[in-house]
């Protein structure tokens, strides 16, 4: 299976395990290490078939540690269901913490900062960029009051509890890296996807029916064949790149200032050729664009029903050093112990209504290629580039109509499947579930 690329491994155990003790010394609420395995079947679905959940050391106790598998006896199978809750509950917070949060929300600041100081409003990156900085420095001062907040609902509601923060903090430190932030990367550095330049796109997958990614390519290219035509209508000569000193103060500020931290790693990719400048830039924009369209706005279709994607695990695991008592409640109402560790009734609904929120479009939205910005408007080269860009989007949504209504791709069609149209370019307001909005707006 392994030779095949049958197994595939979702991994919270490092990056959560310096939190375990910590957290379950908050009441209500409990941590663990994971991983969890899981082995693509034959018509190209997952199937989880082993959970580890770890406990480190703590005061006398040796580390705990077990693996849970399916099993069709009564009690193994509600071990079972226990054990995937509290995969959920990790899962859902790196989501919310460093999938969402980190990579699009924060990770977008520094680009904003350092194009307000170092571009005029007349540059011609500045005049690309700007629709897709739009509102999101306000909807993260917003975030900051009342959602990711010391005491708020992501603290009180989600499985790193009150080091939430932290942990997205330990996160950027331990994995950001700006080179795998262009989809392409992201997907190889995963192990989803591997270079071929004889494939579409210039990647195999190693999942076939990936939604996220079979859509999400499609509008990578899109963006980066827009971008590419802007650029090199603005600098025909290779050399216009390292001397615009204005795009060179942008770029050193990214990285030096808005990335301090990070400034000397080797990864980063130089500002020399227009070739480096399309990367960068269709970077960014899939970042603001695609990624957190992905992420974001099918929240509350995926998680709004809580028992689907729990968001915290309030007990431990019924095998976990327990008394005589304990286990025997469980084995009377073993469905009562599965309540338990769910989330509360006011976690739940306080996480019901963020998603709402947070999956909603509002009625001004303005969403990627549909609207030709007025300082374009008079550019002849740039309004036929536009609107080739325009007319790619509208073909993405037919091959996305098309692609969901394969009864092959499982992933995406099926009784009870919510029908992926994450990255559908377009969309009225309300909870939609699709559309991909400019900018990281809400």
């Amino acid at each position: 299976a392994l030779q095949r690329k049958k197994m595939f491994i979702l991994d919270y155990h490092d990056l959560y395990m310096p939190y375990v003790n910590k957290v379950r010394e908050i009441e209500g609420t409990t941590l663990y290490g994971s991983r969890t395995l899981l082995f693509l079947t034959e018509d190209g679905t997952l199937r989880p078939v082993a959970i580890e959940l770890t406990r480190p050391p703590v005061g006398d106790k040796p580390q705990w540690k077990q693996v849970f598998t399916p099993t069709w006896d009564a009690t193994g199978c509600w071990l079972w269901r226990l054990a995937k809750a509290h995969v959920c509950a990790h899962d859902a917070g790196y989501h919310q913490l460093v999938i969402h949060w980190l990579r699009t929300h924060c990770a977008t600041e520094p680009y904003i900062i350092a194009a307000n100081r170092q571009l005029s409003a007349m540059h011609p990156i500045y005049r690309l960029l700007h629709p897709h900085f739009r509102y999101t420095m306000e909807i993260n001062a917003l975030a900051r009051e009342s959602l990711i907040n010391a005491g708020g609902i992501i603290e009180g509601c989600f499985s790193p509890e009150k080091y939430s923060i932290e942990l997205s903090s330990a996160a950027y430190d331990q994995l950001w890296r700006f080179d795998m932030e262009a989809l392409p990367a992201d997907l190889i550095r995963r192990g989803m996807a591997v270079e071929d330049p004889t494939a579409e796109h210039g990647l195999k997958l190693t999942i076939e029916d990936y939604p996220f990614a079979n859509d999400g390519l499609i509008l990578w290219d899109a963006i980066k064949e827009w971008v590419g035509d802007y650029v090199n209508h603005y600098y025909p000569d290779p050399t216009l790149v390292e001397s615009d000193t204005e795009l060179q103060g942008w770029w050193t500020e990214v990285r030096t200032k808005g990335h301090a931290d990070k400034k000397d790693e080797p990864w980063w990719p130089v500002l020399k050729t227009p070739e480096n400048l399309i990367h960068i830039l269709t970077t960014i924009i899939w970042v603001t664009a695609g990624h957190h369209a992905a992420v974001n706005f099918g929240q509350y279709m995926y998680a709004g029903y809580f028992p689907n994607k729990p968001t915290i695990a309030r007990t431990n695991m019924p095998t976990e050093d327990p008394s005589e008592e304990f286990f025997e409640n469980f084995l009377k109402k073993p469905e009562m112990a599965l309540l338990m560790c769910f989330p509360s009734q006011i976690q739940a609904t306080k996480v019901m209504a963020v998603l709402d929120v947070l999956s909603n479009h509002s009625p001004d939205e303005e969403y990627l290629g549909e609207k030709l910005e007025s300082s374009w408007a008079e550019n002849p080269v740039i309004n036929a580039a536009f609107e080739r860009f325009n007319g790619n989007l509208k073909r993405l949504e037919g091959i996305i109509d098309e692609r969901n209504t394969n009864l092959k791709l499982k992933n995406r069609v099926g009784a009870g499947v919510v029908p992926y149209e994450l990255l559908k370019p377009f969309s009225a307001p309300g909870v939609t579930g699709m559309g991909v909005p400019n900018s990281i707006s809400i």
